[in-house]
């Protein structure tokens, strides 16, 4: 199964949902971009990720461009921007989602408070992408 995320920067919603994909099923062939890709994976998304014991440290934000005219089984969007913005793809899509979730880079507080919404939302993602998709292809 080969699926797309998609997000505005791609720094991370996207990329912790890419990470939490893949690590649920190894012989899925996951990807993430950005409509407007940051120069770098947000430092605690990265963090809150290796808390559960997913490693996105090597990833890298990409613009959506590099994987137009592909075929995908699922292109999804995690942001509001991202599904009102998202270029027509020329290649093969079969199935398109919109699962939206809060971005806590825009959380402003301590670190603690930013850190707790960081690792809301990745909980979040990681029970309700999984299950959308899960039911999406049982029905």
């Amino acid at each position: 199964m080969r699926i797309l995320i998609l997000c505005t920067g791609n720094s991370c919603r996207s990329q912790m949902a890419h990470g939490i994909l893949q690590s649920l099923h190894h012989d899925w062939d996951v990807h993430s971009a950005g409509t407007r890709p940051a120069l770098q994976v947000n430092p605690r998304a990265i963090q809150v990720m290796a808390e559960i014991g997913i490693d996105i440290s090597d990833h890298t934000p990409k613009p959506v461009e590099d994987y137009l005219g592909q075929e995908w089984d699922y292109v999804i969007t995690v942001c509001g921007g991202a599904n009102e913005t998202c270029p027509a793809f020329i290649g093969k899509v079969r199935h398109r989602l919109h699962i939206g979730f809060e971005d806590p880079s825009e959380t402003i507080g301590d670190e603690q408070t930013i850190m707790d919404d960081f690792r809301r939302i990745r909980d979040q993602i990681k029970v309700h992408l999984p299950d959308t998709i899960t039911e999406d292809i049982e029905s």
